[in-house]
């Protein structure tokens, strides 16, 4: 008899073949759930091979455009980066996946869902927070979490036995000595033998970017155009090429950005479970628009307003990183970024070659730059007088503060 229905989210990988064969041996139907939000994959051989292996149904769902408009353009307004430098690729990914593997469940009338995510890392926390906010009466089975799951599998090794055993396709070619997750946004890799934060990764690692030092000898010239702090626009100035769709957009951001060797970091970053771990990320995409997002962001931005709005930021990848995408506080921060957003309007040009973004100017019809304000040949409407009251007045405190230093170095 069936314990149920069970919706894998599966990758098509050795683990969730695995899996998902070890969940019907434990007694579950089991639908597979694979989406494609921008992975190299062959999803027509990926879906025969969970068929083959007896899944009750497939779903394979492209999740593209809705990953670019709903997760990535968000964390673009927000300037989203975790810790300084992680732009968020997998953390964004999650969220995303995650609500239309619970659609699939609630619709499939399936009360459980099932996951490959380490026992270690943040996935599981972000497909289960994400899970339970949207279907809250879901159960999550979760293999590398139980004892009778892990005992079993101690390694690739163990997976692999299981699989020739079952008669589950096994990869022809050599895994790389390391884990790596892809998406539209980026690739991440982390792992093998890059768990010693020490050894430099290996030259032939990277997949989505050149080398910087393989780059053209010439740069891109691109032009981005914003509305609402969301790219609307990009055209190549010397090419003469536009795109204005938003996954269009996306994607040619990253073949430029990968073609210059454009967002590239090497980090060690706080899980959220409360390790540390090493990743190697390329975001060339996402590194280009934050570039250019920064800019015409505080070219039309009130100061003050910026200034809070920084903060924001900052709680937002933090939110994300996290697992909280469906947190009231984190739609409360989204709704916040989304406001501060509204006169964030104009284009940015730019330029990209060898690994770099040069920002090369701006223009705006929102903008609260006046040339003639600031200009050292007009005076404007602005009296340089004034300035005398202001240092005055700014200067009591720092008087005040030295004042009383000097008393205490008097009494010692």
């Amino acid at each position: 008899m069936s314990k149920g229905t069970v919706v894998l989210a599966y990758s098509g990988g050795l683990d969730t073949s695995c899996i998902l064969v070890w969940l019907k041996e434990e007694g579950y139907d089991v639908i597979a759930f694979l989406a494609n939000i921008g992975q190299d994959e062959d999803f027509k051989a990926a879906r025969e091979k969970a068929e083959m292996l007896g899944a009750k149904k497939v779903f394979i769902e492209d999740l593209r455009q809705e990953f670019v408009e709903d997760f990535i353009w968000p964390a673009v307004q927000a300037n989203g980066v975790y810790e300084d430098r992680y732009l968020l690729g997998t953390s964004l990914a999650r969220p995303c996946i995650s609500r239309q593997l619970t659609k699939i469940a609630q619709a499939e009338g399936a009360n459980f869902i099932s996951h490959g995510a380490t026992g270690k890392g943040n996935d599981q926390i972000r497909f289960e927070l994400s899970s339970y906010a949207l279907y809250p009466e879901v159960k999550v089975i979760a293999p590398w979490r139980i004892p009778e799951f892990y005992n079993r599998f101690r390694g690739r090794k163990d997976l692999m036995e299981y699989a020739q055993k079952h008669g589950i396709p096994v990869p022809v070619t050599p895994k790389a000595p390391w884990s790596m997750d892809a998406n539209l946004m980026h690739i991440s890799y982390e792992s093998g033998i890059l768990e010693n934060p020490k050894s430099h990764a290996p030259v032939d690692l990277y997949l989505m970017t050149k080398n910087p030092k393989d780059a053209p000898n010439a740069p891109d010239v691109l032009e981005i155009e914003f509305k609402n702090g969301v790219p609307v626009k990009v055209t190549n100035l010397k090419e003469g090429i536009t795109k204005d769709s938003a996954l269009d957009i996306f994607l040619y951001l990253n073949d430029v950005g990968g073609k210059h060797g454009v967002g590239r970091i090497d980090i060690v970053e706080n899980r959220f479970i409360g390790m540390k771990s090493r990743g190697i990320y390329e975001t060339p995409g996402g590194t280009i628009l934050l570039a250019a997002h920064l800019d015409i962001e505080t070219f039309t931005m009130d100061k003050e307003v910026r200034r809070i709005k920084q903060d924001l930021g900052i709680k937002f990848s933090e939110l994300v990183y996290n697992g909280f995408w469906y947190s009231p506080e984190c739609e409360f921060v989204r709704h916040c970024i989304d406001k501060s957003q509204e006169n964030v309007e104009g284009k940015v040009q730019l330029s990209v070659f060898k690994g770099h973004v040069y920002i090369l100017g701006r223009e705006s019809p929102r903008s609260l730059y006046n040339e003639e304000l600031v200009s050292m040949d007009v005076q404007g409407d602005y009296d340089p007088c004034d300035a005398s009251g202001f240092i005055r007045i700014n200067a009591v405190r720092l008087r005040e503060h030295h004042r009383l230093q000097g008393l205490s170095s008097t009494k010692k």
